[in-house]
């Protein structure tokens, strides 16, 4: 198992633009190497991976969301989806498995070990035998505690180029893109030279590496070539936006990025074909889109203006700012799809908003959600004064309002519907599965204002209360897992189907999902308290009689409209339709 062919090619090239047309040959030799390595370890019988259909979807979670007594928390993940979402979903996203240091996981301190206190890689491999596997690749940072960062301090040589360092004096500082307010550089003692300064984009515990080593890289290439044994087919490369910096630059979203995320692609599709790339790029549309490159960057990337346009949708009750930024987007290449979801174990990235709403109106919205209990975390901008840079929020409490819970929950459902609806592959966090809200005792406990939205439940409690079969949890999670179930038995949904946006007024959302096979299915969201009626005339296509695939029965054909319930959510096809699976 060698690079060979355009691949070696192309890889090479990037290599090249890294680090210079003879270093990018030795490299090169040492990937041939891992790959080599990883041949001969890779089991025999190793089923191929299948290309992602209608039937898949991803749930996000940490390992240890769930505690169970007397067992390890990825254990009690096992059961909780054995007996509660079965083949609802395809693909466990596990959020950092890994012993660290601070960030609920993404500071690591080792990366190819499992954390303890959640398990080992055989409770890790159970997981994988059952569903896809995503884990994280931490590539920008690791752990001031990890051994890498031990020998830098140590002045031993062969670390001292593993980490970067910089003059805080330095001007051009000033240009460089902030995801947080801490200093982007952290004083240390490294041996006999006395202090020095080290990069740390997001917190001093996190050191940025160095990529502009090749050793750096050949270590990740490593790791993640370990990640595919242990039974990985998605790999989501965390925050790889950053892993470049150039002085005079913004260093975020270099080319020279663009180069290590097609060296990963290239690597993974001789190593393991079907392995899906996911970057994590929390940026505005147009540089998040980038990492699609030509087909040959990211397999993935994520919606990251879905979650709070939904928001604003619903907060305003008028769908346009939503609708126009769907008609922007472009078709995605060949063999790539976005990931539509609606919230994840960070908070809602504001960033992304960038260009699509006015200030004013988005600092409107986010008093509003401070209101309903949530938090804004800021960014340092180059003139030393903070902007919003992400709401720490439960989605399911972003949506509350005076209404009651009945409207919360059909809110809550169009959102979730919504994004399972979208050209692409749907993904939902745990605690919007589970319709977990805001957890203040987490905020006040870990000082983080992302515990907000990343409670650790009690699996005792969690199964009594799914027992209850009117708990908001049950009724969520039960509603949810069938939509699914129902979507994945529909090609319209396949994440590469057809997709047209329709026009029909601020206050009721629409589009059309078509197969290639001619099936095709009317999606219809009503984002207002109100009753909404929408002219037949209106629409491409009205199957008469009509069903709703969902059987919401929220949707009326009475003579020449549709009559839409507050929030009503549908999926429309030539009827009648048989009950919901």
């Amino acid at each position: 198992m060698t690079l060979d062919g355009e691949g070696a090619a192309r890889i090479e090239r990037d290599l090249a633009l890294l680090y210079g047309p003879e270093q990018a040959a030795v490299v090169r030799g040492r990937f041939d190497h891992l790959l080599t390595e990883y041949a001969q370890q890779r089991a025999a019988d190793k089923p191929p991976i299948e290309p992602l259909s209608e039937r898949d979807a991803v749930l996000i979670t940490y390992g240890n969301t769930l505690l169970g007594a007397g067992e390890p928390p990825l254990d009690t993940l096992g059961h909780f989806l054995s007996e509660h979402v079965g083949g609802a979903i395809s693909i466990v996203h596990l959020l950092p498995i890994f012993p660290y240091s601070s960030d609920d996981g993404f500071s690591v301190v080792d990366y190819r070990a499992v954390n303890p206190e959640l398990g080992d890689w055989p409770n890790v491999r159970a997981l994988a035998e059952q569903y896809g596997l995503a884990l994280d690749l931490v590539l920008n940072h690791c752990s001031r505690s990890h051994r890498w960062f031990h020998d830098f301090v140590a002045g031993r040589v062969t670390a001292k180029e593993w980490f970067i360092e910089a003059d805080p004096n330095e001007p051009k500082l000033a240009l460089v893109t902030r995801p947080r307010s801490t200093p982007l550089l952290t004083p240390v003692d490294v041996g006999v030279e006395g202090r020095r300064w080290v990069w740390t984009t997001f917190s001093p515990d996190q050191v940025d590496l160095n990529f502009k080593n090749p050793e750096v890289l050949v270590a990740f290439v490593g790791i993640l070539l370990l990640y595919l044994r242990m039974g990985a087919r998605m790999l989501r490369l965390d925050a790889v936006a950053y892993v470049w910096k150039t002085l005079g630059t913004t260093c975020t979203s270099l080319p020279e990025v663009h180069a290590i995320v097609r060296i990963l692609r290239a690597l993974v599709d001789v190593a393991e074909p079907g392995t899906l790339l996911l970057t994590e790029t929390n940026v505005p549309t147009p540089e998040n889109l980038s990492y699609l490159g030509q087909g040959d960057e990211a397999h993935l990337v994520y919606q990251f203006s879905l979650p709070p346009l939904l928001l604003h949708a619903l907060w305003r009750g008028d769908t346009t700012v939503l609708r126009n930024w769907l008609l922007a987007l472009p078709e995605p290449p060949p063999g790539t799809a976005y990931l539509n979801f609606t919230a994840s174990h960070d908070g809602g990235g504001l960033r992304p908003l960038e260009g699509l709403i006015e200030t004013h109106e988005r600092d409107a919205m986010l008093a509003d959600m401070r209101a309903r209990g949530g938090f804004v975390s800021p960014r340092r901008l180059a003139d030393g004064s903070e902007a919003p840079y992400e709401l720490n929020i439960s989605y399911f409490s972003a949506l509350h309002d005076h209404d009651g819970e009945e409207m919360r929950f059909a809110r809550f459902l169009l959102t979730q519907t919504l994004a399972m609806s979208l050209r692409g592959l749907p993904a939902l966090y745990i605690h919007s599965l589970l319709a977990t809200a805001n957890d203040f005792h987490g905020v006040e406990q870990t000082g983080n204002l992302r515990a907000i939205n990343r409670r650790r439940w009690d699996w005792g409690e969690l199964s009594y209360l799914l027992q209850q079969p009117h708990a908001i949890h049950t009724r969520c999670l039960r509603t949810l897992t069938q939509r699914l179930r129902v979507r994945a038995q529909h090609p319209a949904f396949h994440p590469q189907a057809a997709q047209q946006v329709l026009d029909l007024g601020d206050k009721v959302f629409g589009l059309v999902r078509a197969a290639q096979d001619g099936e095709a299915v009317l999606c219809v969201f009503n984002f207002t308290g109100e009753p909404q009626r929408v002219a037949l005339t209106a629409l491409p296509f009205i199957p008469h009689p009509a069903g709703d695939l969902l059987e919401t029965r929220a949707v009326l054909r009475t003579g020449e409209s549709l009559e839409l319930a507050p929030y009503a959510t549908a999926w429309l096809v030539p009827g009648p339709v048989g009950e919901a699976a």
